[in-house]
């Protein structure tokens, strides 16, 4: 039994689970799992055995239960702080909370109309003005967070910030997003989302996400 225990919804829908999973990947602990699936009529009751606030993901470690994706994120990084979730530079660092917490609090548009859903292809689907809006102010971060921090990281790996940190993961969920609905990218955006579709842990939850048993209607 490992030291760690992390609550999941299903792979490919829950985009939170997805966030906390990677900081536990990019934290590099080990972690047991426990997958509850979403949309179902036991799934509330099954939530809040583990979770005051009756949401995934929660990291249940040493009688702790730490919910919500950056409290996890802060959480490993105070305990693991080699792992780099957060960047190296306090400039860079400050910043990565910022866009971190932008998408914790925002891009509801894009949320609503483009739900996660790993498994399918709608190319159009949900481009209102708004979730352009979004779209635009995403990529955006994206390119300003490239242009000014990875460059003068210690190694480039084509993360937003040079390696892999949490805000990578924040917004892993949403490059998921613009392949199942066919968003139109620019050469360096989708350099990025390339990127982070290429790390392992984001292939092996992209696989097992193909193979869940689970749909929900969306």
């Amino acid at each position: 039994m490992a030291e760690f225990t992390l609550v999941i919804g299903n792979r490919n829908y829950s985009s939170w689970s997805l966030r906390g999973w990677l900081m536990a990947k990019i934290a590099g602990i080990a972690f047991d799992e426990i997958v509850i699936p979403l949309d179902q009529p036991e799934t509330k009751a099954a939530i809040a055995k583990h979770s005051p606030a009756g949401r995934v993901p929660v990291l249940l470690h040493n009688g702790l239960a730490i919910w919500e994706s950056l409290a996890i994120a802060e959480y490993l990084h105070e305990i693991r702080p080699s792992a780099g979730l957060w960047p190296a530079s306090a400039a860079a660092r400050a910043h990565a909370r910022v866009i971190a917490s932008e998408m914790h609090a925002g891009f509801v548009e894009l949320r609503t109309h483009m739900p996660m859903d790993i498994r399918v292809s709608y190319p159009g689907k949900g481009i209102t003005s708004e979730v352009h809006a979004d779209i635009e102010r995403i990529t955006g971060l994206w390119r300003d967070c490239r242009q000014r921090f990875a460059g003068s990281a210690s190694t480039d790996d084509g993360f937003l910030f040079g390696t892999i940190s949490a805000a990578d993961a924040m917004y892993a969920p949403v490059v998921t997003r613009f392949r199942t609905y066919g968003v139109k990218l620019d050469a360096d955006v989708d350099a990025y989302c390339k990127t982070v579709l290429a790390y392992p842990p984001m292939k092996d939850w992209v696989e097992a996400a193909k193979r869940e048993p689970w749909t929900i209607a969306l």
